[in-house]
């Protein structure tokens, strides 16, 4: 795929001073200034409703600013946005592929949209679906495609008319660790021949894969540069506790209410944290004989530096929690030979597994794998063909509304009533949940101080910033006290602060006794999983902890690997083994 190559140091994209605004509110873009250059990886990083989106936008030529200017490729938004849009590939967050057409249809459509030229044409397609790994899938409609394969899709449409600057939306998000990897190497393939790139992301740690960063924070540009040149701000002040005795994540909570301490996460056996200048916390009191030592820093801690620390390690949720009542010896979460076919698709297959009182189970897999399949068996939203799941000791064929009650769930995407007023969901799921009378009213009353939901009751749910939506999910979920939690995908998109305050929240409640049930795509949430059970083409292919995943792939010549590269070599080996059988 040629191009004409752009030097490294010739800036794309110009912003100057880009301020844009939406009704009365806070600017979306408050005096925002930066480049984008050729031949090169930019990382417009934050958060979602940081404003990233609107960026793009901006520069697309889609949408003008309210002040400042925006220059592409030479071009000026407001006086020739037809050049620019002429000139550069733009894949959307929601990228607008038609499901019910093919990947080759797909191509056609947006061949013709982009005017490339019948002569082209074959050797473009031959091209980008070589590039893309898609040439299998021409006849496969987009609609049964996985995340993975839907992302690589998109941006081969994007990459129609070889253009010199191509703008990608959160091209990872919801994507699984091996789908993400291939589309960097993808991306990073397409600076050699001297594309510039503006990769948007929520992903802390696709920002240190960048060139340069953009990150941005509720509209304001905090820091701009290399990202070794943020993560340099704390690079002596982050370590790793380990050795510890008791139950870690108690440990955490103490260690977060430490003089020194401003972050903390739970990595594996161990505990990482983030100390404030010239600052060396003393773990004696929280962790017994642990042992401190330096770690590397990554960017996520320097950016929770920047916004002046994490949310510190006590829960009020937790502390009104009942403790649910015991059940001897009995998992709270069972799944015995789960199956579930749909026609002659196995989408799961023979899932086994158990779940103990206040333990954090991981589902993890690519997409398409099965683990959102094994996910919904087990609250009770699909029938298994074959198996049985139980939860709370009830069957989910035979007492499936009874063992709901027991449950507490929350969606991947949003599922509460948006048109609905933050109360009028409480009050609601409240109902939904069989809570009455004076017991309803205490415990919205509790959720409300809780999640200070108190200057937002009358708001739309809809119209909340993501991190509160995120708070009014979790406090519906829990509002039943329920013995277990179902977590879909719980944080994606929030920011780092909104992602500490719930998993403080969780750890919490799993010292109280609660279980919960978690699929996530970021790996440095699975390492708070006690168990991981990784599911691979409807099979677990993989069960342990995240230590003993890590050490069962580790070599001489990657000695410490990350949850990530556990991921991706074990389901590789999975497939070693299949083509060998």
């Amino acid at each position: 795929m040629s191009t004409s190559p752009a030097p490294k140091d010739e800036a794309l994209v110009r912003l100057a001073d880009v301020t844009k605004r939406f009704g009365d509110g806070p600017a979306a873009l408050d005096a925002v200034s930066g480049e984008v250059k050729g031949g090169a990886i930019t990382g417009l990083v934050g958060p979602d409703g940081a404003g990233k989106t609107t960026l793009i936008r901006l520069m697309t030529g889609l949408m003008m600013p309210d002040s400042g200017t925006v220059d592409v490729l030479g071009f000026n938004t407001q006086k020739n946005p037809a050049a620019i849009q002429a000139s550069i590939g733009y894949m959307p967050q929601r990228f607008g592929l038609y499901e019910d057409l093919s990947v080759q249809e797909n191509l056609d459509l947006y061949a013709d949209l982009r005017d490339l030229p019948k002569a082209e044409r074959s050797s473009a397609f031959e091209e980008l679906l070589t590039f893309t790994d898609l040439k299998r899938f021409t006849t496969r409609l987009a609609g049964k495609l996985s995340g993975g394969m839907k992302q690589k899709l998109g941006l081969a449409c994007a990459l129609l008319k070889k253009p010199r600057l191509l703008l990608l939306d959160e091209p990872g998000v919801g994507v699984d660790p091996i789908s993400r990897r291939d589309l960097w190497k993808m991306v990073e393939n397409l600076t050699q021949e001297g594309i510039g790139v503006l990769w948007s992301t929520a992903y802390l740690d696709e920002a240190e894969a960048c060139d340069h960063v953009l990150l941005l924070n509720q509209g304001k540009l905090l820091f701009s540069g290399k990202p070794h040149d943020l993560t340099g701000r704390v690079e002596d002040r982050v370590f790793k506790v380990s050795g510890i005795t008791g139950r870690r994540r108690q440990v955490l909570a103490e260690l977060l209410q430490t003089k020194g301490v401003i972050d903390g996460v739970i990595q594996g056996d161990a505990i990482r944290l983030v100390t404030g200048k010239d600052e060396t916390p003393d773990i004696g009191g929280a962790a017994g004989e642990a042992k401190l030592a330096p770690t590397p820093a990554r960017f996520e801690d320097a950016f929770i530096d920047m916004l002046g620390g994490g949310p510190g390690g006590r829960s009020k949720l937790a502390e009104a929690q009942a403790p649910p009542s015991e059940m001897g010896d009995r998992p709270v979460i069972e799944a015995h030979g789960l199956t579930k076919r749909f026609g002659d698709f196995t989408a799961a297959d023979k899932i086994t597994f158990d779940i103990s009182r206040g333990e954090i189970f991981g589902l993890l897999g690519p997409n398409g794998a099965g683990k959102s399949t094994t996910f919904k068996m087990l609250c009770g939203l699909l029938k298994p063909t074959e198996g049985e799941g139980r939860v709370a000791g009830f069957d989910l064929r035979k007492d499936a509304a009874v063992a709901r009650n027991q449950l507490g769930y929350m969606a991947q995407k949003f599922s509460l009533y948006g048109d609905l007023t933050v109360m009028q969901n409480l009050e609601f799921f409240a109902g939904v949940y069989g809570l009455r009378g004076a017991r309803q009213r205490e415990r919205i009353e509790l959720m409300t101080d809780i999640f200070d939901f108190g200057r937002h009751a009358r708001h739309s749910a809809k119209d909340l910033p993501l991190g509160l939506k995120q708070r009014l999910a979790l406090a519906c979920a829990v509002m039943h006290e329920p013995r277990a939690l179902f977590l879909d995908e719980p944080t994606s998109g929030v920011d780092p602060i909104t992602r500490r305050e719930f998993w403080t929240h969780i750890n919490a409640l799993v010292e109280k006794g609660v279980t919960v049930l978690v699929t996530t795509h970021f790996m440095d949430e699975a390492e708070y999983c006690d168990r991981i059970s990784l599911i691979y083409r409807g099979r677990s292919i993989a069960l342990g902890s995240p230590d003993e995943l890590k050490a069962r792939v580790a070599t001489k010549e990657q000695p410490d690997p990350t949850m990530e590269d556990a991921f991706i070599a074990l389901v590789q080996e999975s497939e070693t083994e299949e083509e060998a059988a």
